[in-house]
């Protein structure tokens, strides 16, 4: 019996993917283990009327009632079959029967529809041309699942109007009226009659259409016939449950509950153990395996919560659950391989979560995770000998005058050795030799701030910035660069690039008044930032009338570093 009720399962299955072939196969391998099993007849009968096979589905309701006729569920699948056969007055006999067993809406709602259709093909020449086609019993489910008319159906008003259109489809040439039924004519002859998208509630009709007039259509003559309902589809009905999955439901829904309680109180071990019999019980609900891999996860299990959520996955996968579900599981495994440190797969699986379904929560772990990534792969790709090795390859492409493969090359050992201020110095060297001077500039900078000890890196910028002809800029360098040479080791150098700088100075300084002077270092926003300065401007006029209290100023490294400033500007000459 066990494996009937696979079969049965996996039946249901293709049902609901509307794969009617599968489905019948299923069934009927499922009814030759188990004839005596009503359920499956009923099944098989309704997958046939999704196929439209009538007479099958006929003969299995005919069936399922022979071996249960206390169900009245399949008085329902027999009526339903009579329904599609256009057997109308057997159709609402056996509703009626069926009826008598149980007060079931469904057979209220099936016997309503045969007595509609009946109606309907009863009209004569008054039937609309489109009235038959608002017979299907299950317009509604179909209009439901397409996007084109399911926004419709969130007024209430248009959905009594649909209602009343399978009551008495002879009104359905007045409905057209409303640009709405052209779509929903579109939906139930299976084409899209609109072409274009239009605004909801538009007059606009599509090509070859035009608004009818509210007044009836003429009667067409006496001697033409009318014409036939067309048979309607099969209502696709969920697939009936037994009482063993409905115990299974209801068992797994009590585990979860209380593995989410335990949950709560972190009690993990517990909720494992619940999480786990809810799948056991009902293995078709991936929601319980989501749960299981978050219990595993705040239980620091990172391996068993990906391992779940993989399964996770495979599982929805067959049983076609939603994709946000998927998503969920993918999430979840992304989150463990981020705590593990794992970047690489955490990456990989936020992107597959991304790719089932989009939240802000994942994106923003993404962007995270990849930030930690980088930097775990920079960190990992430090090699301080090798960052030496491919720095002597810079030097000697330098002096071969290969600068482009110097830059190259230093560039690599400043991936192999951020904190070696070397790499970056002489890679501005090379950005001087190719005339790229801002790029030289940043180099210099940055390997002041790796090291602001590294005098060569003050001399190189000095460099630089005389090249730039901020000669300025290039002065306060070669003073900087003094300030951080104890040891005079650089001195000599110090000095010659400091005399070239001022006899740039002079020749752009040497016939200037003050005014010209005071006009050109204003145009340095630092400089003019000093000369507005209200604290400066009182030590400065203070200096003119006695010039010993500047010297008390000078103590303070912030007024002695603004004051070199406009010393190098000009503005204040030495003697």
């Amino acid at each position: 019996m066990s494996d009937a009720n696979a079969l049965k399962d996996q039946g249901n299955k293709a049902f609901a993917a509307k794969d009617w072939d599968k489905a019948i196969d299923l069934f009927s391998q499922a009814i030759a283990i188990d004839a005596k099993n009503h359920v499956l007849w009923s099944n098989r009968s309704a997958a046939k009327a999704g196929k439209k096979d009538w007479a099958g589905a006929l003969a299995d309701a005919e069936e399922c009632v022979n071996v249960n006729p206390s169900w009245a569920k399949g008085y329902a699948r027999k009526g339903a079959a009579l329904h599609g056969s256009r057997r109308y007055d057997e159709a609402i006999t056996t509703y009626e029967a069926g009826l008598k067993l149980e007060d079931s809406p469904a057979l209220r709602k099936g016997l309503q529809e045969v007595k509609d259709a009946k109606a309907a093909s009863e009209g004569g020449d008054e039937a609309s041309p489109f009235g038959n086609m608002f017979s299907d019993p299950n317009i509604l489910g179909k209009l439901a699942s397409n996007p084109r008319t399911a926004k419709h159906l969130s007024d209430p008003a248009f959905v009594q109007k649909i209602q009343l259109l399978q009551r008495n489809p002879r009104l359905a040439s007045d409905a057209l009226q409303d640009p709405r039924m052209i779509e929903v004519l579109g939906v139930l002859m299976g084409v899209d009659m609109t072409a274009t998208t239009r605004e909801e509630g538009s007059n606009d009709l599509p090509e070859g259409f035009t608004a009818r007039p509210a007044s009836p259509p003429p009667a067409s003559s006496s001697s033409s016939k009318p014409t036939p309902p067309p048979a309607p589809p099969a209502e696709e009905e969920p697939m009936e449950v037994d009482e063993e999955e409905a115990q299974a439901k209801k068992t797994a829904a009590a585990a979860k509950q209380a593995g989410a309680e335990a949950y709560k109180k972190r009690d993990f071990d517990e909720a494992i153990k619940q999480f786990e019999h809810a799948w056991d019980a009902w293995p078709k609900d991936i929601t319980y395996l989501t749960n299981l891999a978050a219990a595993y996860f705040e239980k620091g299990d990172y391996d068993n919560a990906i391992q779940t959520c993989e399964k996770a996955v495979d599982e929805g996968r067959g049983i076609r659950a939603d994709y946000k579900l998927i998503a969920k599981a993918y999430g979840r495994a992304g989150t463990a391989y981020q705590r593990k440190g794992d970047f690489a797969n955490a990456v990989k699986f936020f992107n597959k979560s991304l790719t089932e379904h989009r939240t802000p929560d994942i994106l923003n772990k993404l962007k995270e995770v990849e930030k930690a990534k980088a930097e775990t792969d920079r960190q990992a790709y430090i090699d301080p000998e090798k960052s030496a090795a491919a720095r002597e390859e810079g030097n000697t492409k330098f002096k071969g005058g290969d600068f482009a493969g110097a830059v190259k090359d230093y560039t690599e050992s400043i991936k192999r050795d951020p904190a070696d201020p070397r790499g970056y110095n002489n890679r501005a060297a090379a950005y001087m030799k190719l005339a790229a001077l801002p790029e030289a500039l940043k180099d210099t900078e940055a390997a002041i701030k790796v090291d602001p000890k590294f005098v060569k890196a003050y001399i190189r910028k000095s460099n630089v910035l005389f090249g730039m002809r901020e000669y300025t800029k290039a002065l306060e360098a070669t003073q900087q660069a003094t300030e951080q040479d104890s040891d005079g080791q650089h001195a000599k150098e110090i000095q010659q690039q400091e005399f070239k700088i001022q006899q740039e100075l002079y020749t752009q300084r040497g016939s200037e008044s003050q005014e010209e002077t005071l006009a050109r270092a204003m145009r340095d926003p630092e400089v003019a930032n000093i000369m507005t300065d209200p604290v400066m401007q009182q030590i400065l006029q203070q200096a003119q009338e006695d010039p010993g209290a500047l010297q008390e100023h000078l103590k303070n490294p912030t007024v002695r570093s603004k004051i070199q400033k406009l010393i190098n500007a000009g503005i204040i000459k030495t003697r």
